[in-house]
């Protein structure tokens, strides 16, 4: 019996908002991606072991990576098994990829890896190619405990994060990645509880 993707949960755990907080993420990352970049490559990083985003967006060509595997296959997505906690690399050539996106996961990184991703996100993408990330605004921590506490949110994601970001924080990050700030953009969303980054290469 297959499963049905409409009825696949989005997150780890259960909150009653996860849907909608990912329907909303997957718009704001599709608004920041120009349809010429389209043509080519795209990575999801850290994307659950459903990739809500992949299958919501138009790309010529989709890749995954997490630590879990997929639990709807789609032959549409080239799936990567990969713990970037522990592995902080990007198995692809210099170059490769148009886009890379980090949709509320870069908060479940430690700090060194993600400095490390980053710069192999610069190495990957092709000139003209963007990284855009989403993450909790760094104020939201004690909110999102109470909510998850609620049953609004996944108790299980909110429990790993590792670190709240600020916009200067993001920006520092991403320099340090190679990222001219002149290609830097950063702004919030969902009332300002989350934080949006965009860095073209």
């Amino acid at each position: 019996m297959s499963t049905d993707p409409h009825n696949t949960p989005v997150t780890r755990g259960h909150g009653l908002l996860e849907t909608f907080l990912s329907r909303m993420r997957a718009r704001k990352a599709n608004s920041l991606i120009p349809d010429e970049l389209r043509q080519g490559a795209i990575l999801d990083v850290g994307c659950g072991s459903f990739p809500f985003f992949l299958t919501h967006t138009n790309f010529k060509q989709k890749f995954a990576i997490d630590q879990l595997p997929a639990s709807v296959p789609d032959e549409q997505i080239t799936w990567h098994v990969r713990n970037l906690n522990e592995t902080p690399s990007l198995p692809f050539k210099d170059g490769e990829l148009s886009v890379i996106t980090l949709l509320a996961v870069a908060e479940h990184i430690r700090p060194e890896s993600l400095a490390a991703i980053l710069k192999e996100a610069y190495r990957v993408l092709k000139p003209g190619g963007r990284v855009i990330l989403t993450t909790p605004a760094g104020w939201t921590d004690s909110l999102l405990k109470f909510l998850a506490r609620l049953g609004f949110v996944s108790r299980e994601e909110i429990d790993e994060h590792v670190i709240g970001y600020s916009e200067p924080l993001l920006a520092w990050h991403f320099g340090r990645a190679g990222f001219a700030i002149d290609n830097f953009r950063v702004g919030t969303f969902e009332l300002g509880m989350n934080l949006w980054a965009m860095a073209e290469r």
